[in-house]
């Protein structure tokens, strides 16, 4: 049984539950994928798939990527992801569907991704620094702080938090609760936010460590004095 599935990200919505309270929700369109190729532990060493999403716009391949997919005699995919399998279930062979029924509402998934990019920021941005004083003339509003001792040990210490690069990495969004889920149109609704700008890819796959489900308890009305 495979874990997981390609998707992408359409955009973010609400949805309002049964006692009425509104409720941020991302529709993902996963799938269809197809099985390219199946990785087992006597030739590569462990269980997994690679899958191939299945869209209108052809694809274009080198070569050698072309000649993998006539080896599995599939029609080439832009997006190839792979995935974990369960160890010791029925095994799957290319050419095997994976669709978005897999999932049912209430599940818990984790969906990863590239977060969106944020370029060269400061540390106010970058690690929430407070900063300094913006008034009273101090001169220091944006700045750091101190990064280290002048006299020993006369350097900054490896892992001092500073100003680079933010954002556009890999992320990892756990325990999202799938909300709805309609076969007809390959969508997926989640609870929550994923990672990612509308029309990126994603891969979802089930809850390594599903959190429970949280109870929200209503408080009683208060009453009015007299």
């Amino acid at each position: 049984m495979v874990t997981g599935i390609i998707g992408k990200k359409v955009g973010m919505t609400q949805l309002f539950d049964e006692s009425g309270r509104v409720r941020p929700a991302t529709v993902i369109k996963a799938g269809p994928c197809v099985v390219v190729q199946a990785k087992t532990a006597t030739n590569d060493g462990y269980e997994a798939v690679q899958l191939g999403l299945v869209e209108e716009r052809p694809a274009r391949v080198t070569k050698p990527l072309a000649g993998h997919f006539k080896k599995a005699d599939l029609p080439p995919t832009r997006i190839l992801r792979e995935v974990a399998q369960v160890p010791g279930d029925e095994p799957v062979k290319p050419g095997d569907q994976v669709l978005v029924s897999m999932f049912a509402g209430g599940d818990r998934v984790d969906v990863i991704g590239t977060g969106r990019g944020k370029g060269f920021q400061g540390v106010m941005k970058r690690h929430g620094f407070s900063g300094g004083r913006a008034t009273h003339g101090s001169m220091f509003h944006r700045a750091p702080g101190s990064i280290g001792a002048s006299s020993y040990p006369s350097r900054v210490i490896k892992g001092m938090r500073g100003p680079g690069r933010m954002g556009g990495k890999r992320v990892t969004v756990r325990s999202l609760q799938v909300v709805r889920v309609d076969e007809d149109n390959h969508l997926l609704i989640v609870q929550g936010a994923v990672p990612g700008a509308p029309g990126s890819y994603v891969i979802v796959r089930k809850a390594v460590a599903a959190r429970p489900v949280p109870v929200v308890e209503e408080a009683p009305p208060k009453k009015g004095k007299r």
